[in-house]
């Protein structure tokens, strides 16, 4: 695929912005200012002030001068890069790699992307038509290497500059467009260099030995001889599909249709590459700028799009399309690798080979939330509550059986509970407890079991465990530790019994 990049100038960036907060300033000529050494200096201007001689770099006072009534305003620290920013996340729209290009600019790595609007010309000026509904007076060119496109951006005539004519779109231009450093440029100009066309094609050496390596370096980056790397504002995800509409979705059924699209292509892809989604997110970006996202998560790779459609169609209700939704884009953040299952509901394993399963608890999670539902298998311990530990996936094997040997209470307390007990009796469980300020009589009682401390991990007193039964029917898991004739024991509440 060729390459293609687009650059975007916003011409009066800071003051297009003011002037977006403040309606009144509209038509008047402004401009933003900060002290400088001592002397107030003008940091941008908009275009009326612009029509009246005023320009950025320019002393305050020499402005006021030319003109009097001039409205002023105290620029703000890092304005232009918060600015660009937003911006730039908002464009995420055209291409998924948009990178900001300081101090007034964006970069688009444009690959692939214009026929989605029906070809280049359509897709610039659709970038230019947006950002200008927005307040913005900006320009755009689209071209084979950034240099070219920012070049023909901000000193050329023309939208579009064909594959490979790169030299051709440059020849006509001031040496300022091959964004060399200010010194250089002086020097060009001060030797009568005022067009790229009179040095282009000049001798390397002799250019090196004059101007530098920057100054050709900046050559090769522009003619597309030297890589030039973007750094985007939100790096895209590898798999992710994106589908732009040519007129706002405004209905359920059209968010329906997109959804489906995306999903067929998103797994298509995946089942290509043996892969299957652990998670996914639906964006879709509203002509109003905002973004409406649903999100869904499997306890298995899946690339199933019949059961991603019904995860996603649960949530599909909370998506407000307001004006309408411009473009959908279909993300998997966690993808892992896919093998086949056999498919059978319940096997010796109780059922956790079967795809099926997984997918009945990810229509369960997506109702009640993925934290709602555990998995626990048993751990290599003596002590109870580290006997057992909770698991991601449904395809972790446990390392050691479940003891059966000795009942076990349906739920264990993350830390035991301490009680009061009366009238205890050596070796023997207590006739009475009292547990949150509740007496409980006790009317049936077994053990005791006896459990000793994990000497390898941590030094203290055994548990003298019971299983007791009140006067209600409820059953607790009760336990003593240390020895009772220590007189220093204790009892505490463990777990409770079906």
């Amino acid at each position: 695929m060729e390459k293609r990049f687009v650059s975007i100038w916003f011409r009066h960036l800071a003051t297009d912005w003011f002037a977006l907060r403040q309606p009144h300033l509209k038509g008047l000529p402004f401009v933003l200012r900060t002290p400088v050494h001592g002397r107030m200096m003008i940091t941008a201007a908009n275009q009326v002030a612009e029509a009246r001689g005023i320009s950025t770099g320019m002393v305050l006072a020499d402005a006021r001068a030319i003109f009097p009534k001039l409205e002023v305003l105290d620029d703000k620290p890092d304005l232009a890069e918060k600015l660009l920013t937003r911006l730039a996340e908002w464009c995420i729209r055209f291409t998924p790699v948009v990178s900001t290009d300081l101090p007034d600019g964006l970069l688009f790595d444009a690959s692939g992307c214009s026929h989605l609007w029906g070809g280049e010309e359509s897709y610039i000026k659709d970038i230019i038509r947006k950002l200008s509904g927005r307040g913005y007076d900006v320009r755009a060119a689209m071209a084979d290497t950034q240099g070219v496109a920012w070049a023909v951006a901000r000193f050329g005539k023309q939208h579009i500059v064909d594959p490979g004519k790169n030299i051709e779109a440059l020849l006509s231009l001031p040496p300022e467009a091959l964004r060399l450093e200010p010194e250089t440029i002086w020097r060009l100009h001060k030797l009568g260099l005022h067009k790229i066309s009179q040095f282009i094609r000049m001798p390397r050496p002799a250019l090196r030995r004059r101007f530098g390596q920057h100054f050709l370096s900046q050559i090769d980056k522009a003619l597309g001889q030297q890589l030039e790397m973007l750094s985007p504002v939100i790096a895209p995800e590898p798999f992710h599909e994106r589908l732009p509409c040519m007129e706002p979705i405004v209905t359920a059924k059209g968010i329906e249709i997109a959804l489906d699209e995306l999903l067929t292509k998103l797994c298509l892809r995946l089942q290509q590459e043996q892969k299957g989604l652990r998670s996914a997110v639906l964006k879709c970006y509203r002509v109003d700028g905002k973004i409406e996202e649903v999100r869904i998560e499997t306890n298995q790779p899946s690339f199933h799009v019949a059961h991603l459609y019904k995860l996603f169609g649960l949530k599909l209700s909370g998506i407000e399309p307001a004006l309408g939704i411009e473009l959908f884009i279909l993300e998997a953040p966690k993808v892992e690798d896919y093998t086949p299952k056999q498919e059978k509901m319940w096997d010796d394993a109780g059922g956790l080979e079967d795809i099926r399963l997984a997918e009945l608890i990810d229509r369960i999670a997506s109702r009640v939330g993925m934290q709602a539902i555990n998995r626990y298998v048993p751990d290599e311990h003596y002590w109870p509550e580290r006997s057992f530990k909770r698991v991601v996936s449904l395809n972790e094997k446990p390392s050691t059986p479940w003891r059966t040997d000795r009942a076990r209470p349906l739920q264990i307390l993350a830390a035991p509970e301490k009680i009061e007990v009366t009238a205890p009796i050596p070796d023997y469980p207590p006739m009475l407890f009292i547990h949150k300020g509740k007496l409980h009589k006790i009317v049936k009682a077994d053990g005791p079991e006896r459990i000793e401390q994990e000497w390898w991990i941590q030094n203290g007193q055994h548990r003298d465990y019971y299983q007791v039964e009140d006067e209600e029917g409820k059953r607790y898991w009760l336990f003593r530790l240390g020895h009772y004739h220590d007189k220093t024991y204790q009892w505490f509440l463990h777990g409770f019994f079906a």
